[in-house]
């Protein structure tokens, strides 16, 4: 995942501020965090928000000394009024990148267009497949030969963003929902860091055509994903 030095920063070049959005223990959160502070991103993480205040990964922000906010959406009327409260807070963090790592909220449209273009997630699942909850259990069910992940940019429709890359993972005759779900966990700690580094570096970079489509488009050269071990 490291990156070649022609991709460093000029010295002095304004750090892009990212903001995650987690659910639980973000184990995700994890990763990009240490890959922020390992790989020495031109980036630096200035919050991490979970709409459920006992997530086990606030406290291990807190603990790394990142600035942590809980919101309770149960306190909240609506999913609007939640999203309301929550783009408030992530406007004073003036994030360049929202990054959902674990996030298990429905977004309203009107929140994903406030950040559109800036917020990117991670689904465990190879999308188009699979969008939504229950991935390794329903790709089972389906008989796949593989499962995996993808990173993804948001947007109004779930899960059907632009594609950043996807990591593969061969399902095996053995696996329950719970050995299929810790392997691909372990390709998303190693896709979801590897390109968010190369975002912010410029090896990838969002492009919109003039009918308005998006993709992003690789500049340094390497694969936008890779295929686990069968043995990992």
């Amino acid at each position: 995942m490291s990156d070649t030095p022609s991709s460093t920063p000029a010295p002095g070049a304004r750090r892009q501020r990212l903001a995650v959005l987690i659910s639980g223990r973000g184990s995700n959160m994890q990763v990009l965090a240490k890959a922020c502070e390992r790989e020495a991103w031109p980036a630096e993480l200035v919050g991490v928000i979970s709409n459920r205040p006992a997530a086990a990964g606030l406290a291990w922000a807190a603990a790394r000394g990142l600035p942590t906010f809980a919101l309770d959406h149960g306190a909240h009327p609506s999913r609007e009024a939640f999203d309301a409260v929550l783009a408030e807070t992530l406007d004073a963090l003036r994030p360049d990148w929202v990054l959902l790592a674990g996030y298990m909220r429905i977004l309203t449209p009107g929140f994903v267009a406030r950040f559109a273009g800036r917020m990117i997630n991670i689904h465990p699942s190879l999308l188009p497949a699979f969008p939504g909850l229950h991935t390794h259990r329903r790709a089972l069910e389906a008989g796949t030969v593989w499962a995996g992940c993808t990173v993804h940019e948001v947007t109004a429709e779930l899960d059907h963003g632009p594609l950043l890359g996807q990591a593969a993972v061969p399902t095996r005759p053995d696996d329950d929902e719970d050995r299929l779900a810790a392997r691909v966990l372990r390709a998303e700690h190693r896709l979801y860091p590897e390109l968010i580094g190369r975002l912010l570096r410029g090896g990838l970079v969002r492009e919109q055509a003039a009918d308005g489509r998006v993709h992003y488009a690789v500049r340094d050269g390497r694969p936008r994903g890779f295929v686990l071990d069968p043995q990992d």
